[in-house]
């Protein structure tokens, strides 16, 4: 959908270009999905072979606006309109979470709304403001979904790290009571409280743990390992990225008051892993970073458990 996405997750490019539409201003999640062209609901269809024969046990999510088939699901699963798995974040707005964009994803499979809440956090001296990423899918292959994303202000990286004493995503899966789940959601303000003071306590651990340059270029290389039967173009590639990620350690402008710690080195990792280009972009890359933007992405993680080890 031609749109303009807000780059709050992002300091050197706008990878997201044409994938939403910015919605700052939006009171309420009906307003934020008419603003996003959200406003439409999907049916369950009947599936049948060529012949006639039809299929049991299986329905086809179709969106009413086209017709578009956006998934194939059992007679188990319970749709949840847009308006509905986003509805019950209007109760947050009075709270002081507001709306900044909305979207939708793999040609509607997968909708979106993005809300920052209202406190700003402090981890290692820097400034940081919590992001909720609230989404749907429709082809039966995810859940209704409330992700944190936590958004370091100088430089806009992203630090939705994989902790082990605090969760970053509820979820409800399409199935059962539907009601209910999403009553439960009201409980995402305080999953982003607990989320964020876990973190910051982990921000000061990673600052106080050194980190030496010979460390540095071994963490790199297990981040980015040369696959063993690499060709020679597959090699050059490879050692192509890790210099991208050393100069982004040592040269981002936002990191060089910071110490060599794993606090720095987590950034350059979120950095690297957000903003650089691939060397192949394929069809889907940008809504591909999007998406793990919402679910977390593994090299983060990875860097973040090198650092704590």
């Amino acid at each position: 959908m031609p749109a303009e996405v807000e780059t709050m997750f992002y300091a050197r490019e706008t990878p997201w270009h044409g994938l939403g539409t910015r919605v700052e201003g939006a009171v309420s999640s009906e307003e934020a999905l008419d603003a996003a062209g959200l406003n439409w609901d999907v049916v369950q269809e009947k599936l049948y072979t060529e012949d006639g024969y039809c299929v049991p046990g299986f329905y086809a999510n179709v969106r009413d606006s086209d017709n578009k088939v956006l998934g194939v699901v059992t007679n188990r699963y319970k749709i949840v309109q847009n308006r509905e798995a986003f509805a019950f974040t209007d109760g947050l707005l009075g709270k002081g979470v507001k709306y900044e964009t909305a979207g939708s994803l793999r040609e509607g499979r997968k909708t979106w709304i993005l809300a920052r809440l209202p406190k700003a956090y402090r981890l290692a001296e820097d400034k940081v403001m919590p992001y909720l990423v609230f989404s749907n899918s429709h082809d039966g292959s995810g859940a209704v979904k409330a992700a944190m994303t936590p958004v370091r202000v100088v430089c806009n990286n992203t630090l939705n790290l994989a902790l082990q004493r605090a969760d970053r995503i509820w979820t409800a899966s399409h199935t059962g009571d539907m009601g209910n789940k999403l009553e439960d959601a009201g409980m995402t303000l305080f999953m982003a409280e607990n989320y964020m003071n876990e973190l910051s306590k982990e921000a000061g651990k990673l600052s106080r743990r050194k980190v030496s340059d010979a460390e540095v270029g071994e963490c790199i290389k297990l981040l980015l390992p040369i696959p063993t039967d690499a060709t020679e173009v597959t090699e050059k590639n490879v050692k192509k990225l890790r210099e991208d990620l050393r100069k982004r350690y040592y040269n981002a402008p936002d990191l060089l008051e910071v110490g060599k710690n794993g606090y720095r080195f987590i950034n350059a990792v979120s950095d690297f892993a957000t903003h650089a280009k691939p060397l192949r972009e394929t069809a889907g890359y940008k809504e591909n970073l999007f998406l793990k933007t919402m679910e977390g992405n593994p090299m983060i993680d990875k860097a973040y458990r090198l650092m704590a080890a």
